[in-house]
């Protein structure tokens, strides 16, 4: 799905009518949407308010620094454009700033006149200047300058999978089948746990414990192999495939070890593993699905007994291996006693 960032476009404003052009024609140009004090009408709430609900909508945040310090906030004697500034680098957005040069800036001068330069407050500007050059910025000389910026910038910003962005609806795919989907296997899933304890309980009393865990993992190996799964195009290289739900596990041990999730911009297989895979695997207690501390997506990994089950095939297969070997080992001491090297 492609993405479009909202760019909060941050300056004074009649010095830079240009600069903020360029910036909103780059902005648009690539496909996002830029948003700034332009759109801004009046209400009930604080000009300061407005701003800081605007700057934490939008994905990115961006400063033109030009000549003046700007209008000056009368509760704290700070510039909004500064606030602004301090409150997106607050809140951890993306910024990235573009910062007049000395020459331009004379250059605007000898055009437009000393209105482009501050004139009240130029310690202030010197100071907020010297912060936004300490942090991610570039200079401009003209309104190319600034194009190319954001054009670099944004396609920096957008290959980050943690921005989130807005996308067209038609593009989204219709969720309510699966979570219905999700909603049955939990109840069967519910329902199985407590049919399983009371197995569990029953087979602790008749036989010790790796005898019982040898036959439960025989039987639920048998139950996954007859499991069948329907593997989507997308995953296959454009051929819809059928496996069975043992090997599909077991082929993709080390992804469930890990853990994989329902964040946004997953891969199609990782989408897989998780949405059709994952479900399944629930139903026998292979894996757990649990909530990310700290982040809006869920993440299904391997359980205590996915990971016995898991350690129990390595056994087998390893067991196998070392058999074969000891095999051929044995028919070619045999041909050797046969056939004697003359």
């Amino acid at each position: 799905m492609k993405r479009k960032l909202q760019v909060f476009i941050s300056s004074t404003y009649t010095d830079l009518l240009n600069e903020r052009q360029a910036a909103v024609s780059a902005i648009l140009k690539a496909g996002h949407i830029p948003a700034g004090m332009e759109l801004f009408t009046a209400g009930d709430k604080s000009q300061m308010d407005t701003i800081k609900e605007w700057i934490d909508e939008s994905d990115v945040y961006m400063l033109i620094l030009g000549g003046r310090y700007g209008s000056i906030e009368s509760s704290s004697g700070i510039s909004y454009t500064e606030l602004e500034y301090d409150y997106a680098v607050e809140q951890g957005k993306p910024v990235f700033a573009v910062v007049i040069t000395e020459s331009a800036l004379e250059q605007k001068v000898r055009t437009l006149g000393t209105s482009v330069t501050e004139k009240e407050n130029p310690k202030e500007l010197a100071q907020f200047r010297k912060k936004v050059l300490s942090n991610i910025s570039s200079f401009f000389e003209d309104p190319k300058d600034i194009k190319l910026c954001v054009h670099e910038s944004l396609a920096d910003f957008t290959s980050k999978r943690e921005l989130k962005g807005w996308v067209s609806a038609s593009e989204i795919v219709e969720t309510k089948p699966l979570f219905d989907e999700i909603g049955k296997l939990s109840r069967e899933n519910a329902e199985l746990k407590e049919a399983i304890a009371g197995l569990q309980e029953k087979i602790a009393q008749s036989a010790p414990d790796s005898k019982k865990k040898a036959n439960n993992f025989d039987e639920l190996e048998s139950i996954l192999r007859a499991t069948e799964v329907k593997i989507p195009a997308s995953v296959t290289n454009g051929v819809e495939k059928t496996e069975n739900l043992f090997l599909l596990f077991y082929a993709n041990r080390d992804k469930f070890l890990t853990g994989v999730t329902n964040q946004f911009g997953v891969s199609d297989g990782e989408s897989f593993l998780y949405h059709n895979m994952g479900p399944k695997l629930l139903l026998h207690g292979l894996v757990e699905n649990e909530k990310v501390a700290g982040v809006k997506y869920r993440r299904t990994s391997v359980s205590k007994l996915g990971k016995e089950f898991l350690a129990e095939i390595e056994k087998r297969v390893l067991r196998n291996k070392a058999k074969k070997q000891t095999g051929s080992d044995k028919k070619s001491s045999t041909k050797s006693s046969a056939n004697p090297a003359k």
